[in-house]
């Protein structure tokens, strides 16, 4: 569909397929503020915050642009979206800036003595080198700890000198990707056919979460449902493809 029939359906008609065509088409605008606004971000905010700030801006933009009044919408949504990534900044950016330079220079410090010393510093060899006391580096730290949750992804050193991310160490056999099992297990062709089969809303939210990288807040936004919803509409579509991969297995397959 053509942005401008898009906006015909949705404006006029008032199509939700249409308003979903639309976010889609104009997510692209999102990733690109959010990739300029995190250049210099505190670390605790993370690119991903911004972008979320940025659907809701993107849909907010989509339901109150009124095309007849011949304004361009790219000028009109940069304005929303950046305004709302801008917004969630200041609410997660409450911290002294003092403060905040405080923990820089400490995670500053902390990555230079270990990558000279190849092992995490003690909290003695920190506070030391940084010239305050352990009850000052205690304080700090716990500041740090409150606001920036560690990532999964952060790669730490083990003992025997090989690396892990903190999500390697966390065993949660219960939940592997469902996609990445069916790719790995099945053939490709039957997993097309499959997801061909869905009907079309089952779709939608395995592309926005898939291949968009949206989460289940953000697709709710988008399809008009809650997030609750997203998570059962999620699960339905797991569930469904699986009984679709046996029996075409059993059928012999795409035909």
């Amino acid at each position: 569909m053509a942005v401008e029939e898009a906006w015909q359906e949705y404006k006029v008609n008032g199509r939700e397929a249409a308003r979903q065509e639309l976010i889609i088409k104009h997510l692209p605008l999102v990733k690109q503020l959010a990739g300029r606004l995190a250049v210099r971000l505190p670390p605790w905010i993370s690119q991903e915050d911004l972008e979320s700030a940025g659907v809701f801006g993107l849909i907010s933009a989509i339901e109150r642009f009124d095309p007849d009044h011949g304004t361009d919408f790219e000028a009109y949504a940069y304005r929303r979206v950046r305004g709302a990534m801008l917004d969630e900044l200041r609410r997660l950016t409450w911290l002294p800036r003092s403060l905040w330079q405080r923990m820089q220079e400490v995670n500053t410090v902390r990555e230079e003595l270990e990558k000279k010393s190849g092992r995490r510093p003690s909290d003695e060899e920190l506070a030391r080198v940084l010239g305050i006391t352990s009850a000052e580096l205690a304080k700090v730290t716990a500041y740090f700890q409150a606001v920036c949750p560690a990532s999964l992804e952060e790669v730490v050193n083990v003992n025997n000198g090989s690396q892990l991310s903190w999500g390697d160490l966390i065993e949660d056999p219960l939940s592997p990707d469902p996609l990445e099992a069916l790719c790995r297990h099945d053939d490709h062709s039957i997993l097309e056919e499959a997801i061909s089969r869905l009907d079309e809303k089952l779709k939608l939210v395995l592309a926005l979460y898939y291949q968009e990288g949206l989460t289940l807040k953000e697709i709710g936004r988008v399809t008009g449902v809650s997030e609750s919803r997203v998570c059962q509409l999620h699960a339905k579509a797991i569930k469904k493809l699986r009984e679709l991969i046996v029996t075409l297995g059993q059928t012999g397959g795409a035909r």
